[in-house]
């Protein structure tokens, strides 16, 4: 028989089991608990063989493994779980999950038991459909009948944590998926997997106390019927200070659910130590307490620290009895397993009429594959078209730039001609003032220029010395529009000089040039 790995998350807790039919015994080949698997990311294709790194989520299996990874780290954690499952062929294995709140949802519906079944499930879903104005499928709900004849529906909201884990660990070792067999109600499973393995009385008052790492479930029985779930109490082993806080929700949902006296605690989880049984003692002393026993398994593959914690993996034993009971038909129970699932999980992905569409399929493809290199012919011929034309557009390009730069060059010519003219002119002003400055200073020895420039308003700025202040003032009279700036005495070498600047306005020698 192919090996079931049974699942179980609840918070950031995610227990695995793997499981076998050996005879008349069911066999648990390998268990571990993983701390923050969740949230399971949609991995690519071709992501695979991811290196484990980090420090803070921690992994411990049957062999004693314990390996460090990023908390944060979804891809790490089911590389973990990859690495964990890697000794099974996952491809022709089965996965089972017990899931829990939020992802599932309870409804009690109070209503006699009818002939048909459709007649309940149409009844159920008009009551959830009046109370809680949500529209469900028929085929994504289950109930179970309580031992007052009222009837428990059980339905999934939403994206459900087992799924994703398994998709992305498929996805992980490059698969489309792992062949998802079941979805159960991990706290139905529970209390049908207690009332197999213990004995009631037909009118005992029973209670499950189921104790996690984060969370905790209260779930109560009459006789070997479930009579009512509590809701889940965000207590566990993590943030657990002391169990009276157990005994007080306890006594509100024995008051919500109409228990007046409890005969049977039964414990299981993280904890079933004798201080919690003590505990209990103390507080319903007219109860039996005990733990929940798992004697029917064989437990020999396992190493020593997972037997002895076994209770732990309590929810993953539940849905395992009840998955082989129900392949055996010893029982009937409530499998929650999602219409998209099961339609991912088909090798082809339609229905009967789409079976008699695969001859039209095949002409069709046919037809399109003649149609498809007839039109890759003439795409063919178009685009040597296109290149032609374009191999003659580049040549006209070519010819139409020889063509810009003539163009450039006549209407460059006018522009030439202006500026030569125009330095021609300025040239010639030049010429002229210097022929005149030349010629007085040849008459006045006494004075020699250092510097002549002009600035942007065409004024003309002379700097030098002269020996005689009088030469220099008739120097200044000389040229027209002449303005002596200034006149400081300064020693030149052995001799007296007078350091001058003189400006003048260089149109007037313009106006003599013409």
């Amino acid at each position: 028989m192919k090996p079931v790995i049974c699942t179980y998350c609840e918070g950031n807790d995610t227990k695995v089991a793997v499981v076998v039919k050996e005879k008349s015994k069911l066999k648990i080949l390998k268990a571990s608990t993983f701390d923050v698997v969740q949230p399971a990311l949609e991995l690519e294709d071709s992501i695979s063989g991811l290196k484990i790194e980090g420090d803070e989520l921690s992994f411990e299996g049957s062999g004693g493994l314990k390996t460090s990874v990023d908390r944060n780290s979804a891809i790490s954690s089911i590389a973990l779980l990859s690495d964990f499952l890697k000794d099974f062929n996952l491809k022709n294995s089965l996965f089972a999950l017990a899931v829990t709140e939020p992802s599932l949802y309870y409804h009690a519906v109070d209503s006699s038991k009818v002939g048909k079944s459709a007649k309940v499930t149409q009844e159920i879903i008009e009551d959830i459909q009046e109370s809680k104005n949500v529209l469900i499928d028929k085929e994504n709900l289950g109930y179970i009948e309580l031992s007052d004849g009222s009837f428990l529906s059980v339905f999934l909201s939403g994206e459900v944590a087992g799924i994703k884990l398994i998709n992305s660990l498929a996805h992980y070792n490059g698969k489309r998926y792992y062949k998802i067999s079941t979805i159960k109600s991990a706290e139905v499973s529970l209390a049908y997997y207690v009332a197999k393995r213990k004995k009631f009385f037909p009118d005992d008052q029973s209670l499950i106390v189921y104790i996690g790492k984060e969370y905790s479930k209260l779930i109560f029985l009459q006789g070997k019927k479930l009579k009512h779930i509590g809701s889940t109490l965000d207590i566990g082993t993590l943030n657990l200070h002391t169990y009276d806080v157990y005994f007080s929700k306890i006594l509100l949902e024995m008051e919500n659910g109409g228990i007046s006296s409890l005969d049977n605690i039964i414990v299981c989880g993280e904890d079933d130590s004798e201080n919690l049984i003590l505990s209990f003692y103390g507080t319903f002393p007219e109860a039996n307490v005990s733990r929940l026993q798992f004697d029917e398994f064989d437990l020999s593959s396992v190493n020593a620290e997972t037997k002895e914690k076994f209770s732990a993996f309590s929810m993953l034993a539940a849905i395992a009895t009840e998955y082989f009971d129900e392949q055996e038909e010893k029982f009937s129970g409530i499998n929650l397993l999602p219409k998209y699932v099961i339609e991912d999980q088909k090798v082809f992905q339609f229905a009967w009429h789409g079976f008699a569409m695969l001859p039209v399929l095949f002409f069709a493809t046919f037809f399109l594959t003649l149609k498809i290199l007839n039109n890759q012919r003439i795409l063919g011929q178009y685009k040597s078209q296109i290149e032609q034309q374009t191999l003659l557009q580049k040549k006209n390009q070519e010819v139409l730039n020889k063509i810009s730069n003539l163009e450039g060059m006549i209407n460059g010519f006018s522009r030439t001609q202006s500026v030569l003219d125009s330095a021609s002119v300025g040239t010639g002003v030049w010429s002229n003032m210097l022929q005149e400055i030349s010629h007085l200073l040849v008459e006045r020895k006494s004075i020699w220029i250092t510097k002549l420039s002009n600035d942007d308003s065409g004024n003309v700025l002379v700097e030098g010395y002269a020996l005689n202040k009088n030469a220099l003032t008739d120097f200044a009279f000389a040229i027209k529009s002449a303005q002596l700036k200034s006149m400081v005495f300064e020693a030149l070498r052995d001799k007296n000089a007078y350091k001058f600047n003189l400006v003048f306005d260089l149109s007037t020698f313009r106006k003599s040039l013409q």
